[in-house]
């Protein structure tokens, strides 16, 4: 195993501190999610469901012709056979403008739209998650996203052009040490005595392209400084930096589970030179930038497994249908047919959650940071569900490799990759239990900073007085309304109209408890991380049926009927869901399972674990065997 240096992690108030000081904390824009938390269910926000401009999607049609042509041709199961994206494939892409999708044409790129871009990667996921990966880590997290949103004109005008004509593009932020929690980073950045540079050391681990990279965006920490009079520690910088840059190495290609061709490395970066006129937007920014960045690139994620399991939908219907057993196609089965219904209700919630998000983001007027995040936990959450469905519903030929399908000549359906590759979404670009965790601490925002002094044990007599009279204008207007129906008429969703009542009051429940809560456990509030997991999970789930009801409604109106009878179906089935949340809302057993947790990593049940081989203990003790058998020749 390799050693790494080891590193006194920052203390809890230190990665607080850290995290507070990169969080947007402003609402220049509405959001539909974060008034859902509220307790206030503003459809109108979110219905009519924006339509996508005619211009810019007459303007994507050729170049997703030409993807599509492209992606029947290319060879998906000896990318995951090899390990490797053979470069014919990457120069076509090139050739094409797949890396410059959204870059201006101004600066040489294609000049789509965010919601072409998406468009694109559900179809490329669609045939390979391997091919996904190089294509949006270099669009959606590497180089352009924040080079077009906080670059300055010097910078597009160098960097742009390169981007467009192929040029692969790397995020590096994560660490040894340092993952979710960017107080731990180590990289440093030091600025030269001229000012003309600054010196880069350190090293970044599952650099997603950095093994194929031109340029990386870094995330360094730079000196400790004085801002308005108070000291800035634990900075943390952007830089972008050319992968010709001497003392750019790559320690280690990671190999994973699934996307077996993924460009991912440990790098390393020492007495790397990196001109001043390369930060991005400003010294003491990064961690913020990325933060924004991925706001619009959690987009992507959505979208690409709402693609897969599309891929996933086609194979099963089709085998369902052929396949019989006890004298009938397995499709009539109930047990198959339900799996059968799911994967086609919830692939139509996926699609639409992403679109919607996408749509949003299009459209303008509207914060969608929530939006972002609840699309990528809720979507990657579900498209795992259901692609574990599907490989169930095609039993040993699921589990059976796409080569091996061929080679006894069968359809050779790639479900047992499909699973691989999916599982990562969960945890990338934001795991599944960071993604709730920021979502809660928005969820609870409002009440914090409004009613925290109230609740807080420390906070004297006089504080939480004048606290109560701060707030008790809010209060007094907001509670009550989370109990008092709006009468609004949803005249026209048919059977969908319902499920707008059911949302409407599910709404204001959820406000309400929200509210409950933090009277309940005050500043103890944001310990109790599965109340507020299970407070985001219903603000997911009915976030998800606004979007599939209002998508359904505008194909329907469009003269695609059918779509209202998906949406109906998963909207049965998130209800259910979210009964289940509300009643486990304040976890009868958290206290009890926390506590086993913690005795079990203490080895206080170690016992359990008795009759087995430890790998741990024997972990770098293991005799080679190729080695040893070659040394014996």
């Amino acid at each position: 195993m390799a050693d790494h240096p080891s590193t006194a992690h920052a203390s809890e108030q230190e990665a607080r501190d850290v995290a507070e000081d990169a969080r947007e904390t402003e609402w220049e824009h509405p959001s539909f999610v974060k008034e859902l938390f509220l307790g206030r269910f503003r459809f109108d926000l979110v219905h009519p469901h924006p339509v996508e401009d005619a211009a810019a999607e007459a303007a994507a049609k050729p170049f997703l012709a030409t993807l599509k042509a492209f992606l029947e041709r290319y060879d998906a199961d000896l990318v995951d056979r090899t390990g490797d994206i053979p470069e014919a494939y990457v120069q076509e892409l090139r050739e094409m403008g797949a890396f410059g999708i959204k870059i201006p044409k101004e600066y040489g790129g294609l000049g789509l739209s965010q919601m072409a871009y998406v468009k694109a990667m559900e179809m490329v996921t669609s045939k390979c998650g391997s091919l996904c990966a190089l294509l949006s880590a270099s669009q959606s997290i590497g180089v352009p996203q924040p080079l077009k949103l906080f670059g300055t004109e010097a910078q597009k005008q160098r960097f742009f052009p390169q981007i467009a004509k192929g040029g692969i593009t790397a995020f590096a932020l994560t660490e040894v040490n340092a993952g979710s929690d960017p107080a731990n980073m180590t990289t440093s950045a030091t600025p030269s005595e001229d000012g003309t540079h600054w010196v880069l050391n350190g090293e970044k681990l599952w650099c997603t392209n950095g093994t194929r990279a031109d340029l990386f965006v870094v995330m360094a920490r730079t000196p400790d400084r004085m801002v308005n009079g108070k000291l800035r520690k634990k900075q943390i910088t952007a830089f972008i930096v050319d992968a010709k840059t001497p003392g750019i190495s790559v320690k280690h290609r990671c190999r994973f589970m699934g996307l077996k061709a993924i460009e991912n490395g440990w790098m390393s970066f020492k007495d790397v030179k990196v001109p001043a006129e390369n930060i991005l937007w400003g010294e003491g920014k990064g961690l913020k930038l990325a933060l924004i960045t991925l706001n619009t690139g959690r987009l992507t994620i959505p979208a690409s497994v709402a693609g897969a399991s599309k891929a996933l939908l086609r194979g099963i219907r089709a085998w369902a249908a052929e396949r019989v057993q006890w004298g009938q196609p397995i499709a009539r089965h109930e047990a198959i047919a339900q799996k059968i219904a799911r994967l086609a209700a919830n692939t139509f919630a996926m699609e639409s959650v992403a679109l919607l998000s996408t749509a949003l983001y299009e459209r303008g007027g509207t914060d969608i940071r929530l939006e972002a995040a609840i699309a990528k936990m809720f979507n990657t959450e579900l498209a795992w569900r259901s692609v574990d469905d599907a490989l169930q519903i095609r039993g040993g030929r699921g589990y059976e490799t796409a080569d091996s399908l061929r080679a006894r000549g069968e359809t050779p359906l790639p479900i047992e990759r499909a699973m691989r590759d999916s599982r990562i979404n969960l945890i990338f670009e934001g795991s599944s239990e960071i993604m709730r965790l920021f979502i809660a601490r928005e969820a609870v925002d409002q009440h914090f900073s409004i009613a925290f002094p109230i609740v807080a044990p420390t906070s004297s007599l006089a504080t939480r007085v004048s606290a109560a009279l701060k707030a008790a204008p809010f209060y007094l207007s907001w509670y009550p309304g989370t109990w008092v129906s709006s009468m609004r008429s949803y005249d026209g969703f048919g059977a969908l109209e319902t499920h707008l009542h059911y949302l409407e009051r599910t709404t204001r429940r959820l406000g309400r408890s929200i509210f409950h809560a933090m009277v309940r456990f005050g500043p103890g509030l944001e310990r109790r991380q599965m109340v507020l997991f299970r407070a985001v999970d219903i603000g997911a789930e009915c976030y998800a049926m606004s979007a599939t009801i209002a998508r359904a409604k505008m194909l329907a109106a469009q003269g695609n009927t059918e779509a209202m009878e998906l949406a109906d179906v998963f909207c049965r089935e998130a209800r259910d869901r979210i009964a289940a949340s509300f009643k486990a809302l304040y976890g009868t057993h958290d206290a009890a399972l926390y506590r086993l947790a913690q005795r079990v990593v203490k080895g206080e049940h170690a016992w359990l674990e008795q009759g087995i081989v430890d790998q741990l203990a024997l972990a770098g003790r293991v005799e080679p065997v190729r080695e040893r058998a070659l040394a014996s020749v």
